[in-house]
């Protein structure tokens, strides 16, 4: 056994090494072709008509999967939008019409569309022949080219059965619309979920049994060779790709952390060595896996998530301590084995299940999964684990301000706090001008610096701790200025723009011509309001959104104010 030979880029590779955790960006060196899933989904999309279900357990690359069949279709100029299920707030799913009417803004909105709900929805038809309507009549009558819609996290549908009931049969519907109506062609449904549905269709009515399905699998050897040959290794022989394997199995996401951490492993040891030898690699690779499934090793944080996650719920504890006890596979009642499946704990051979991989088997193993007097010590120590999670899903990888998770909530409780104070709130919401062309210019990396930088300029702009700044998504920001009147929100706006401006980004293209400025600039949009029973947050959001976009129409680099009752604008230079 030769260990791990020299990479003569492992210098260079290192040196770019991405941490893997949420989709794997366009561009990256380090993604893996999913094909050939990929190029049937890619391919599929061109379809008129067309219907696609994307099915894995979390982390095994739908969200990566997701951006090439999006980039796919820009590449088509079809017109793209992706609706996320766990943005939408849980009182979005109290009601069938109120689930509908929410996924219809979401897609109008995104198409720059005005919403105009009402002049389609009709209670006396129904919700669902309503929504079929204002796609039919009004989303897909005012797009001239195809529209990609993706629909992602769908398993949190699931979880609601009486909108699950409803809102699958009328997938189905649009789908089959297609067959005959010319106008129902330009829509693609991209289905993307994580677990099976939990509730009883009928074989006409689910939307599971026709179009094209696309289950990930895990990672092959080849793959994952593959994939350790980028992070700058040349493996001599298979020992270290079986032993890697046995240990996580070919879990995406479980094999490119050990590869990213065991890179910086070696790289370190070339600061002492100058040629690690045969062993080295050897024993690199060997001390990481005997780690691997204990507190200090490169899974813990992983395996923790698991492990709150599984503890929550008694009835899947003591499903998969039956997993963990049995030397065989072992039959469970579906929606426990399904549960498990949609968290990558065990794999699915029908409803028997046995345990993914041996990384699992090692960490609960010294747990009683089922006892009844769960350690207090042991509970408060998952309880404050999950507190620092949760604390991290609300925070943007990339620009390190608060995601549009974060925005949501902090937007629902300040107009809460606003309406029993009888204060006014004031949304601004910005977008990087020209960011498209700025990031075809000058490359991802570039456009991600320039995002890190105005994103942290925003948050630069704020002097209160009351006031929130967020990635609204793509290049657009969101600020909530709680206490604040019209007056105040336009100058933290205008602080806001010259801050931006401030920064001295360098944009001047030599093949565009229409530029107005040679540096990045922002466009803002404003809305203020005292909350009260005739307005919602969802109105104050659409204002400042108006009102952004009359900006970008009369020449960017500039703020407009819009008033919430007549939506009229004032623009301010």
């Amino acid at each position: 056994m030769a260990g791990i030979e020299k990479s003569p880029n492992l210098m260079q590779t290192v040196a770019d090494l991405e941490f893997p955790g949420g989709p794997i960006p366009l561009d990256s060196a380090f993604y893996i072709d999913r094909s050939p899933a990929e190029t049937r989904a890619c391919a599929e999309i061109g379809k008129p008509g067309s219907l696609i279900r994307i099915k894995a357990p979390r982390k095994m690359g739908k969200s990566s999967l997701m951006l090439r069949i999006i980039h796919a279709a820009v590449d088509r100029e079809y017109r793209t939008v992706t609706v996320d299920f766990q943005q939408a707030d849980e009182a979005v799913f109290a009601s069938l019409d109120k689930f509908l009417r929410w996924l219809c803004v979401n897609v109008a909105r995104q198409l720059k569309l005005e919403p105009n709900l009402d002049e389609f929805w009709d209670e006396d038809m129904g919700s669902k022949v309503s929504c079929s309507l204002y796609f039919e009549n009004y989303i897909l009558e005012q797009i001239d080219s195809p529209v990609v819609l993706v629909l992602n996290e769908v398993n949190r549908v699931f979880e609601r059965a009486k909108i699950a009931q409803e809102f699958l049969p009328l997938l189905r519907f649009w789908y089959e619309q297609a067959r005959a109506s010319e106008i129902w062609q330009k829509l693609r449904i991209v289905v993307i979920h994580s677990t099976e549905i939990y509730i009883a269709l009928s074989l006409n009515q689910s939307p599971f049994n026709v179009g094209l399905p696309i289950k990930l699998s895990e990672f092959t050897a080849e793959q994952v060779q593959d994939l350790a040959h980028r992070h700058g290794f040349n493996w001599s022989d298979s020992y270290p790709i079986e032993q890697l394997m046995k240990m996580v199995g070919g879990h995406p996401y479980l094999v490119h952390l050990a590869l990213y951490h065991l890179a910086i492993l070696l790289q370190n040891q070339r600061s002492i060595a100058d040629e690690p030898g045969e062993e080295l690699g050897r024993a690199e690779l060997a001390e990481l896996l005997t780690a691997a499934p204990t507190q200090s090793g490169i899974y813990s944080d992983y395996l923790r998530n698991q492990s709150i996650a599984i503890q929550q719920n008694p009835e899947l504890a003591a499903a998969f301590q039956q997993v963990l006890d049995a030397k065989n596979s072992i039959h469970l009642e579906p929606l426990m084995a399904y549960q498990l499946d949609s968290m990558g704990l065990v794999k699915l051979d029908g409803n028997n299940c046995t345990l993914s991989c041996e990384l699992y088997r090692l960490y609960f193993q010294e747990q009683n999964l089922c006892e009844d007097n769960f350690s207090a010590v042991v509970f408060e120590e998952l309880q404050q684990e999950n507190e620092r999670l949760q604390g991290l899903v609300n925070v943007d990888e990339l620009t390190q301000i608060g995601n549009r998770r974060h925005f949501d909530s902090c937007l629902r409780a300040e107009w809460k706090h606003m309406a029993r104070a009888g204060s006014p709130i004031s949304l601004i919401l910005c977008d990087i001008d020209y960011f498209k062309i700025y990031n075809d210019t000058y490359g991802h990396q570039a456009g991600d610096n320039c995002l890190r930088s105005v994103a942290q300029a925003i948050r630069r702009s704020l002097d209160r701790p009351a006031d929130v700044a967020s990635r609204y998504g793509g290049e657009e920001f969101a600020v909530i200025l709680p206490q604040t009147d019209t007056a105040g929100a336009l100058l933290v706006a205008e602080h806001i723009r010259a801050k931006i401006k401030a920064l001295n980004i360098v944009f001047d293209p030599e093949s565009v011509d229409c530029l107005p400025n040679s540096m990045v600039t922002i466009s803002l949009g404003i809305a203020s309001v005292v909350p009260g029973p005739d307005n919602d947050a969802a109105t104050l959001v659409l204002a400042a959104d108006e009102a952004l976009y009359d900006s970008k129409r009369h020449g960017r680099d500039r703020l407009t104010m819009s008033t919430l009752l007549n939506f009229r604008f004032a623009a301010v230079n």
